[in-house]
């Protein structure tokens, strides 16, 4: 009896323990996870803050649908109009960019389709198109989805009209993506930092970066508490002030794969 009680006192102690740490879920793009910064960030922000940060990894598309049902605390993503609706219809406290890469387009080292010597993204998409070389796209509604389909409508095409005997969506994240790609040797859009990390790079190649239109911004938001009443806003708040930090600033800014930087930080 005597042992029956204290293993039960054990258990309710534990329990309580557990309540009282301090932990969030966070969802965060594959890029970023793929591009290994959080390996980085994490152990840091335990040791500064006492917390841990629990990240759900999925496409921006996904993480904003998490946000809506306030599944949640707080989400890192990189689709800047999806976010922005995201606020604006009440599921967000505030879009909050802190670091940025860019975009580059990645494909067979022979480059059939001549893209190596485009000047603008949209000269190397038509060039692609115009080859119909194999392409790979996410075809998941991350973020990176997202500016794909954005820069072939700007280059005025409309992924929804192209042949899948060239155009692949895969459904993927980014290093699934990337390694579909390399095992079909086609062009494909990445993030900088999930490129340079990626390690199964076959006989692809970096052709392609520079247009100012490849600009990828990544934000922090806090998931609206009025809406979803256990959000835990209060950590997720203290997690924003460290994002926003010098301690942030020079981990971000340090982080390098072969001499590399894999992100800039640019919180204001």
């Amino acid at each position: 009896m005597i042992r029956t009680t204290l293993m039960a006192l054990a258990a309710s102690t534990l329990l309580a323990g557990q309540a009282l740490a301090d932990d969030i879920r966070m969802a965060v793009t594959t890029s970023f996870h793929n591009s290994g910064l959080a390996e980085v960030l994490l152990p840091e922000i335990k040791e500064d803050l006492d917390l841990t940060v629990n990240l759900v990894v999925v496409g921006t598309g996904q993480a904003l649908r998490l946000g809506r049902a306030g599944d949640v605390d707080a989400i890192l993503v990189h689709a800047k109009a999806a976010e922005e609706a995201f606020v604006s219809e009440g599921h967000g406290v505030a879009r909050v960019p802190f670091m940025y890469n860019d975009f580059v387009l990645i494909g067979p080292a022979a480059d059939p389709a001549g893209i190596a010597s485009t000047e603008t993204a949209a000269d190397a998409l038509n060039a692609i198109r115009t080859a119909e070389a194999p392409f790979v796209s996410r075809g998941d509604d991350s973020g990176t989805h997202k500016k794909e389909l954005s820069l072939w409508s700007g280059a005025g095409l409309e992924a929804a009209d192209f042949d899948t005997a060239w155009y692949r969506a895969v459904g993927a994240g980014m290093g699934a993506a990337l390694n579909t790609a390399s095992g079909m040797n086609a062009y494909i859009m990445s993030d900088r930092a999930s490129w340079l990390k990626f390690a199964n790079k076959g006989d692809l190649a970096l052709l392609f970066s520079g247009d100012p239109v490849l600009f990828n911004q990544y934000s922090y938001i806090i998931v609206n508490p009025e809406t979803h009443g256990h959000v835990k806003a209060d950590l997720a708040a203290k997690l924003q002030d460290w994002f926003l930090s010098d301690r942030a600033k020079a981990l971000i800014d340090g982080y390098t794969l072969n001499g590399e930087k894999l992100f800039t930080y640019n919180a204001e």
